[in-house]
């Protein structure tokens, strides 16, 4: 198979030919405007498919199609928002040329129009797929995810890209195009005009089990999805699409200008582009991890009802999901599975089970939640389905329907530093002993559950509840003035509380003096066991305890 890619040198074209690189029958025309870099990409790519540098300029490209004779063009270019008077050049030529033709296309109304060419793609006898990305395809495979179970009433979604993603040049042109400018969306049934950038939101994108990104801030985004996939769920009154970048503050930089644009009527902030894409790429630090999560609510057996997926993508897997469509679709035809012919937008492409088998090996996890995850414990709300992995003594510990309690010995030890020693004593944690009986009684109620602590006399207790807001999918525990906002994670057989964000007398603190350590829950030998180290920054080691409990 020959492929053709448009701005093959670019990010997502890039991304493209590096998931294709391991097909020896994939040969890739690597095309652009810029021969130099052209030939640069391909004599630095690895992998045994052939590449071939093509200086290309895309409004000549039908002599192109006449000489190379591609099996496929894929259009990786952009920004699909500024494509003139004649946005469809490209197709008309792949269709006059009988050459099939993907897209990585983001703009709403060029997705949306791509149906007028069904009826000739057809007669030439090629597919031509349009918006072959995460924004539509992977949301409209979990929004039929979410169809088997629920009417869905209203949509939201958003992508957060890791810092060290990198983003395109043309990426940033559509971006700050749309910034402040009309964002044709449904809301309350009715298709209207929002504006770019200028709503926002917050979100905590959380696989069960999983370590959660921070929250979030969300701003709406033009994307295909907005047009597309309301027509898919005859019930949908709402829908409302978000992007997540970091640093924020760069964001809210965007989310002003985007403000001004609107009230004062400015023509597009696109000037601004080659500024924010230096700026946006120099500020690469952080977690170098990114995500993305698409929420439905709406009803369930005539019942208020809510499902989220969840993404979290781990390093330099993340990048490349937005090219894993074309990735995939490329691989089914090369065993015969060859789209159906004719121009459509690309929702129907793959399944959530076709981009599991993508993310399949990759450090990319994904999970859903649900409104019923709100029934159980403080833990099963947090953890969802990821609560039911767990070791069967962590599942009991954590289902309390009553007042439990739960007996054994530990092991304490204590800091040296005074320090050390004023903290451990202003919390109340016990004395150093090598062993030592220690009960612990858990009271639930509405609120959360009570945790009383008993070593040998010493006694300490907190109080744990679920979080909200900037909080969510996190476990609030409180001592006395100060609270800790704990992710559950699961992994290896344990749970591991991972503290996040902490306050003192509902003051945040700077993360820098967030206390630490390795704190996790397992089982051995029947019995639960737990180990608890609490660290401070400066101070050093507070205290660490490790033991273990029957219920008595």
């Amino acid at each position: 198979m020959k492929i053709l890619i448009l701005g093959g040198y670019g990010v997502f074209g890039g991304r493209l030919a590096e998931l294709l690189s391991d097909i020896p029958e994939v040969e890739m025309l690597i095309c652009g405007r810029n021969a130099a870099k052209a030939q640069a990409f391909c004599d630095s790519f690895q992998g045994v498919a052939k590449t071939t540098a093509l200086a290309l300029d895309r409004n000549d490209i039908a002599p192109v199609l006449a000489d190379q004779r591609p099996d496929m063009v894929v259009d990786a270019s952009g920004p699909f928002q500024d494509y003139g008077d004649d946005p469809y050049r490209v197709v008309k030529a792949c269709i006059a040329a009988k050459i099939n033709y993907l897209d990585f296309a983001d703009a709403a109304d060029f997705v949306f129009g791509i149906e007028q060419f069904d009826q000739p793609a057809k007669d030439a006898g090629v597919f031509v797929l349009s918006g072959v990305s995460s924004f539509p395809v992977l949301t409209a495979a979990v929004l039929r995810e979410f169809s088997k179970d629920m009417t869905i009433k209203k949509v939201t979604g958003g992508i957060a890209p890791s810092p060290y993603a990198g983003i395109g040049l043309n990426v940033m042109r559509a971006v700050v195009g749309y910034a402040g400018g009309p964002v044709r969306l449904l809301r309350n049934g009715k298709m209207i005009e929002a504006k770019g950038l200028t709503e926002s939101m917050r979100y905590t994108v959380s696989p069960p089990g999983r370590l959660p990104l921070a929250n979030l801030r969300f701003s709406l985004v033009e994307v295909p999805d907005l047009r597309v996939l309301p027509a898919e769920h005859p019930d949908m009154t709402d829908i409302w699409m978000g992007a997540g970048p970091v640093p924020e503050s760069l964001h809210r930089v965007l989310n002003l200008l985007a403000k001004m644009r609107a009230t004062f009527r400015l023509p597009a902030l696109t000037p601004f582009a080659k500024l924010f894409y230096r700026v946006l790429n120099l500020m690469k630090f952080g977690d170098h991890r990114g995500g993305m999560f698409v929420k439905a609510t709406g009803h369930k057996n005539g019942q208020p009802f809510a499902m989220s997926w969840h993404l979290l993508a781990e390093g330099d897997d993340g990048p490349y999901i937005p090219s894993m469509a074309i990735e995939s679709i490329v691989r089914k035809h090369l065993t015969g599975n060859t789209p159906a012919l004719g121009a459509r937008v690309a929702t129907n492409a793959l399944t959530l089970a076709d981009y599991d088998q993508l993310f399949e090996g990759r450090t990319i996890f994904t999970g859903f939640r649900s409104s019923d995850d709100k029934d159980g414990s403080i833990y099963q709300q947090v953890l969802g389905q990821g609560f039911d992995g767990l070791p069967e003594r962590l599942r009991v510990l954590h289902s309390p329907n009553s007042v439990q309690k739960w007996q054994g010995l530990a092991r304490v030890q204590r800091g040296k530093g005074l320090l050390a020693k004023g903290m451990a004593a202003l919390m109340g944690f016990p004395a150093e002993a090598d062993k030592t009986p220690v009960t612990v009684t858990l009271t639930p109620s509405e609120a959360g559950e009570l945790w009383q602590r008993d070593f040998a006399g010493k006694r300490f207790s907190s109080f744990q509840k679920p979080g909200t807001g900037r909080n969510q999918h996190l476990m609030l525990e409180r001592f006395g003035a100060v609270t800790f906002a704990l992710a559950l994670v699961s992994k290896d057989n344990r749970l591991y509380l991972v503290p996040r964000r902490w306050t003192f007398l509902g003051i945040p603190m700077p993360k820098f003096l967030l206390p630490s350590g390795e704190t996790f829950e397992e089982e051995h030998g029947g019995k639960f066991c737990f180990n608890v180290v609490i660290k401070a920054p400066i101070i050093g080691l507070i205290v660490a305890y490790q033991g273990s409990l029957t219920q008595v």
